[in-house]
């Protein structure tokens, strides 16, 4: 693993999280290690997040089995460093946080966290999200209103008990962007207290912060089942 530290003075940095494996895609290897639109789908979401002039290094942790990864091209990129994620996704945040943290300069910075699995981040959605630095708040994530109706079901078997009112509900997306300490404090914090943490924002709202809601792009796919392949390729097509 490259466990180089980041240069003297980056402006935002982002953390990737892609130890993970994609049971649900029944496929080969890990889903973002898929082919789509001539890259893998890794490659992709590395490349528009270094697309952004602001986005200066990008840390990718990974399974400590991982041997797809080195053989990338993206992966000799300067800007790319690499550390050994865990089991769970807060784990492979924490792991890049720590890296970062050990880094001086780091001290006051911001960090975007970015799923391996969405490739079709557009540089609109990407500069909204970075403007929240700009801002008096602890940070946010771009979401998306929910637009279809939302049911309910029993816990125990598939009927439906309600329908939930879809008024201010949101799909979470990423990225997700907070100073650096906060929310490596915040997500420390949940991990050791054992809460449900399911996003970066959760471990912020556990510990009392209320993160921003910027508005972003429905097509910021996450590939998750096979039939999104086709998806996410016809996404790229349109944004080159």
């Amino acid at each position: 693993m490259n466990n180089s530290i980041i240069g003297e003075n980056p402006q935002i940095v982002a953390i990737i999280p892609a130890a993970g494996i994609g049971s649900r895609m029944n496929a080969d290897c890990p889903k973002q290690y898929l082919q789509v639109a001539g890259k893998t789908i890794i490659e992709h979401t590395i490349s528009a997040l270094l697309l952004n002039p602001s986005v200066t290094h990008i840390v990718v942790a990974l399974s400590p089995d991982d041997d797809y990864f080195a053989k990338l091209d993206i992966a000799q990129d300067p800007r790319v460093t690499t550390v050994n994620g865990g089991k769970e996704r807060a784990d492979s945040v924490m792991a890049g946080l720590n890296l970062l943290a050990k880094n001086e300069s780091m001290q006051n910075k911001w960090v975007l966290v970015h799923d391996a699995a969405r490739p079709c981040l557009h540089q609109d959605d990407l500069n909204k999200i970075i403007q929240l630095s700009t801002k008096e708040c602890c940070g946010g994530i771009l979401a998306a209103p929910v637009r279809d109706t939302m049911k309910r079901s029993f816990k125990t078997s598939a009927l439906i008990d309600h329908t939930v009112e879809r008024e201010a509900l949101w799909h979470a997306l990423t990225p997700q962007f907070f100073p650096l300490l906060l929310l490596r404090d915040c997500l420390s914090k949940a991990l050791k207290e054992n809460a449900v943490i399911t996003d970066e924002a959760s471990a912020l709202e556990y510990c009392g912060y209320q993160p921003v809601l910027v508005s972003g792009r429905s097509d910021n796919l996450k590939v998750t089942r096979p039939e999104d392949l086709a998806l996410a390729e016809f996404y790229l097509s349109k944004m080159k």
